[in-house]
């Protein structure tokens, strides 16, 4: 009996899913990041790619998850045997989950968007500073579908976490992202 009821709910919900819509694409781009807090940091250029799936729920609400390979990090300027003002870049590769909430202007073209983003580092500068393996992040930014599938994207990433393993020094990542993309 448990299994009946548990396939119904099963074929139910992809019934509902199906009439909600689902929709899967690739998107990349560039990333211009700098750190903020307690180490002096100038912006540098790098990039993301990687998978969307966006879950339509309401014809002016959906939420869209993404997961992607982001590298960040900054232009760290620090005082080198008596050299003051030595920059080095530092980059930090992650693999990001946003999990985004969007809002439709204009119905099927034009969103705003904001959530939570959680990133998982993979990768860091050995020489920089001792890197927290997880970083929390608050992201908000806009969606243009442009036609076909074809998407353009600007948001900003805030960090919300210290990215320094050295509770004495407070850094965290800010990105500023511009992305195209492509729903299937």
């Amino acid at each position: 009996m448990k299994k009946i009821i548990f396939l119904v709910a099963a074929l139910a919900g992809s019934f509902a899913m199906q009439a909600q819509g689902i929709d899967f694409g690739i998107k990349a781009g560039a990333n211009f990041s700098k750190f903020s807090g307690d180490l002096d940091s100038d912006g540098i250029t790098n990039f993301h790619a990687g998978a969307v799936v966006e879950v339509n729920l309401m014809p002016t609400f959906s939420v869209q998850a993404e997961g992607l390979f982001s590298s960040q990090g900054g232009k760290a300027k620090y005082d080198d045997g008596g050299v003051v003002g030595v920059a080095k870049d530092i980059n930090l590769d992650y693999i990001s989950v946003p999990v985004m909430a969007k809002f439709y202007l204009l119905p099927d073209r034009l969103s705003v968007m904001a959530g939570p983003q959680f990133s998982f580092l993979v990768s860091d500068a050995e020489e920089a500073f001792d890197t927290k393996s997880f970083d929390m992040a608050a992201a908000a930014g806009v969606e243009l579908k442009i036609f076909a599938g074809l998407f353009a994207q600007a948001r900003y990433t805030v960090g919300l976490s210290n990215v320094s393993d050295v509770s004495e020094v407070d850094v965290k990542n800010n990105v500023f992202q511009l992305s195209v993309g492509y729903f299937f």
